[in-house]
């Protein structure tokens, strides 16, 4: 047989969509060529192949070689496609039963010896054949037959180093190889040669990073309150004040006031992250991402770039939270980039042979100081930053991003009373905290099926509308601060998450009243 067919998968937008390898062995000169759009990664697996066949004692074909990966309008990166064109290799050459690769997906990048090397987006790829097998149930025979029969799950063969973290997806049977000969005598049914799927790891074995506790937190009992809002309800923080108020302290806190990961979450979350520079390991398993790029990031690090697409920090927060401290330090046209996502909760990345839509429904929380030194407004004098320099400072930051963060809340500084109590304060915790945010959550869920920030304008008015005393409150502060349309239906939502923590059907004017102290800071909306 001059022809195989191995299917594996590439790691595009976190979705790991089908990739088809096909190895053609023809007469003629001897020649070794990889189509289907490869970069330069794929392109150099000639050589990684060629060396790693013949150091295991295959036989390399002196033909003309031609690998195809289908679709060729997908483009393709990494060294994991060096595992399927070596399989595909000896099957065309009829050095491995070319029926053992049915069914099956496959995926490693080798060494020159033919061990295999750890990739990242192992736990990605499972994802996608869990999905392609569950597709194949309802869809045509063809596809049933290129996949995974319905009596059994799909096997999927990676790095043994890799396998622990893809076997945490339900409905695969993850293999993991060492290298290369080992994998061939499995697939040949060669006796004491047999690999067994991998058994999901025990996540009890890791350790929990310990979770920063509100507990520690001194003072600022509106900043506490601001933060139990926010989580309650997912809505965007900006925190105003001077060095040392706790800013960066509180923003490390909002993770642990989160309610726990559903499966959906998790899977979805790991995903992106397997998919991504930054990879993904067991013990991350359900715990929300908390990213905190530095204020030089560019645009495309903050919400995704390159050819082809990647994603960015915003994505990579996905379902937790992204932390911008300074925030005017950033680049005035990279936080404009943000509007988009933190409205739609995604964010879609054209170029000119790929479009990714990466999903970016994560919770801003940022600081920044008042002004340049830090210290406008202290009583004791310090800040030397004037008028002019501050109202510039402040200008860094557009209005419409403003309008998008729902609590934008002034820390003052700590007092000299309030440091030497420390050892005497006792704050409430995270998790009397959480309980209260979980349940509020709950009510969110059960009435709406979704976060109240997440809440459309016509559902804001169906579920956020004030009694009487509170719509009057909510008319008098529109027209004395000036908000605009989008800044008026957000304080309706953190007036409703309000109303949620206190257990009450409709939002009063006590709660309008809070949700309007927390956009104060700027003034007008």
């Amino acid at each position: 047989m001059s022809l195989a067919v191995v299917r594996s998968r590439a790691p595009a937008s976190g979705r790991a969509p089908e990739v088809t390898v096909e190895v053609h062995l023809a007469n003629g000169l001897p020649s070794f060529s990889i189509v289907g759009l490869p970069d330069l990664e794929v392109r150099e697996s000639r050589e990684r192949v060629r060396a790693a066949l013949q150091n295991c004692g295959f036989d390399f074909p002196v033909r003309r070689i031609t690998v195809n990966l289908a679709p060729a309008d997908l483009p393709k990166e990494s060294g994991r496609f060096d595992l399927p064109i070596a399989l595909g290799i000896l099957a065309a050459s009829g050095q491995i039963p070319a029926e053992s690769l049915l069914h099956r997906e496959f995926a490693g990048e080798l060494s020159l010896t033919g061990a295999l090397r750890p990739m990242r987006g192992a736990f990605a790829m499972a994802c996608g054949t869990a999905r392609s097998a569950a597709a194949c149930g309802e869809t045509s025979a063809e596809c049933m037959a290129a996949h995974a029969p319905p009596d059994r799950n799909p096997q999927l063969y990676l790095p043994a180093a890799s396998a622990a973290e893809a076997a945490l997806v339900p409905g695969v049977d993850v293999y993991g190889a060492s290298d290369l000969p080992s994998l061939c005598a499995h697939l040949a049914d060669a006796p004491d040669a047999r690999l067994y799927p991998v058994a999901a790891p025990d996540l009890a074995q890791f350790t929990p990073a310990a979770v920063p506790d509100m507990g520690d937190v001194i003072g600022q009992r509106g900043a506490r309150r601001a933060l139990e809002v926010a989580a309650a309800g997912g809505h965007h923080v900006l925190l105003i004040g001077p060095p040392g108020a706790g800013k960066s302290m509180l923003a490390a806190r909002l993770p642990g006031l989160l309610p726990p990961m559903t499966d959906d979450e998790a899977l979805s979350s790991a995903a992106l992250l397997s998919a991504s520079r930054t990879g993904f390991s067991p013990a991350q398993w359900r715990r929300r991402p908390f990213r905190a790029p530095h204020h030089s990031s560019s645009a495309a690090a903050l919400v995704g770039g390159r050819n082809p697409p990647q994603p960015g920090e915003i994505t990579l927060a996905h379902l937790g939270v992204l932390f911008l401290d300074e925030l005017p330090e950033f680049d005035r046209d990279v936080l404009e980039t943000l509007r988009e996502p933190l409205e739609a909760g995604r964010i879609t990345i054209s170029r000119a042979a790929l479009q990714a839509d990466f999903p970016a429904a994560c919770q801003l929380i940022a600081a920044m100081n008042p002004c340049p030194c830090g210290w406008r407004g202290d009583p004791n004098g310090r800040c030397r930053c004037t008028p002019e320099i501050a109202a510039r400072y402040l200008r860094k930051l557009s209005g419409p991003l403003l309008d998008r963060i729902d609590i934008q809340l002034e820390l003052p500084a700590l007092t000299s009373a309030e440091l030497s109590a420390r050892s005497n304060a006792v704050g409430e915790t995270s998790a009397a905290i959480a309980c209260r945010v979980n349940t509020a959550r709950a009510r969110q869920l059960a009435r709406q099926g979704k976060t109240n920030r997440e809440l459309s304008g016509r559902e804001v008015d169906d579920v956020c509308r004030p009694d009487a005393a509170g719509e009057a409150l909510l008319r008098e502060a529109g027209e004395r601060f000036g908000w605009s349309a989008r800044a008026y239906y957000r304080v309706l939502k953190v007036a409703r998450t309000i109303a949620d923590l206190a257990g009450t059907i409709m939002p009063s004017a006590a709660h309008v009243g809070e949700a309007v102290q927390y956009r104060r800071a700027f003034g007008s909306g």
